[in-house]
């Protein structure tokens, strides 16, 4: 263990107080902040996720990294609602074998997400733990003069899209976690980039309360993830296998391994958008994906049935056996 000659307060003051602000945040020098005030009209909304070593990212991984993807599956959280990020609260447990210089990258990474994505870090909490690296953010965000988009107003008949692609950083951890053998260089650097630094729909998000009636953002797993909405929505899903975006890396690791395709849906950590929207949506859909540059891909459609329940069906309508829904921490 390196001893720190940094005071828990000294610390702040020189790693973190230079991320907020006099407004909002007093420098960190309160227990207390000011929330920044939505304009009359508009809607505000907070949102709150941790992330754990050896959960939600790997002892070992980079610091800098590890704060930035704190700062991203909130923002994930935020723009899948049609939120704006704006300010966060942020509580630190470092393990006590974690020097200075370690503590150092991890607010660097801070700072470059909080520029990166407009926030102003206005509070928290800094702790020594024997225990394993433990970090949670509280991110505050505003939605302009319209709603926000719930995981409850899906329509039977509503079409199902996600952003992006599906299983990358399913594929990345396995990687990282030497589950898939040798994969060549190429392919093994764009999925661990994958899992160790999402990339919230930020842009995109912005447009979604124009068209969706419902959204999340995928994070324990596309089917797991699907069926949170289905059930809010009083509706099941049915989402066509073969529709299920897949990026090349991801395609050429799963062209000879139905199995592993398969995982993919029950896969976390992807951060892609997935909303529901009426069919009469779809140009208003296509311009959003043009304008933000973000691929979309039309998965499936919300249907009448038990409250939750999501079935995968192949090219043939034949329902598919997943090896597992998503991730549980329970």
């Amino acid at each position: 263990m390196s001893d720190l000659p940094d005071t828990e307060f000294s610390l702040i003051r020189r790693l973190f107080a230079p991320l907020s602000d006099e407004a909002h945040g007093f420098g960190l020098r309160d227990d207390v902040a000011l929330v920044p005030p939505s304009e009359p009209g508009k809607q505000s909304c907070v949102t709150k996720d941790m992330i754990v070593a050896g959960v939600h990212f790997l002892p070992d991984d980079p610091p800098d990294l590890i704060a930035r993807k704190l700062i991203r599956v909130n923002v994930s959280d935020l723009v899948a609602k049609g939120a704006v990020p704006d300010s966060c609260l942020l509580a630190a447990a470092f393990n006590s074998d974690r020097d200075i210089a370690w503590i150092e990258a991890f607010a660097a990474g801070l700072a470059e997400d909080l520029e990166t994505y407009g926030m102003a870090l206005i509070g928290g909490d800094t702790v020594r733990t024997p225990g394993p690296d433990t970090f949670s953010l509280t991110a505050f965000g505003h939605v302009g003069r319209r709603t926000i988009v719930l995981r409850s107003g899906a329509q039977a008949g509503d079409n199902l899209y996600v952003t992006g692609t599906i299983g990358d950083a399913g594929l990345g951890l396995k990687i990282l976690r030497g589950d898939l053998g040798t994969v060549a260089l190429g392919i093994r650097t764009r999925l661990e980039e994958r899992y160790r630094l999402p990339q919230p729909r930020a842009e995109f998000g912005r447009a979604l309360s124009n068209f969706a009636t419902a959204a999340l953002d995928v994070s324990d797993g596309l089917v797991a993830d699907a069926s949170h909405m289905a059930e809010a929505s009083g509706l099941a899903a049915r989402i066509e296998f073969d529709r299920v975006p897949l990026s090349s890396s991801a395609t050429r690791l799963v062209k000879k391994d139905k199995a592993l395709h398969l995982s993919l849906l029950g896969a976390g950590d992807d951060y892609e958008i997935l909303f529901a929207a009426p069919a009469s949506a779809s140009d208003a859909i296509a311009a959003a994906s043009g304008q933000a540059d973000t691929p979309l891909t039309r998965i499936g459609q919300l249907v009448s049935g038990t409250p939750g329940d999501v079935t995968v069906l192949d090219t043939d309508g034949a329902a598919l056996d997943l090896p597992t829904p998503g991730y549980r921490h329970f």
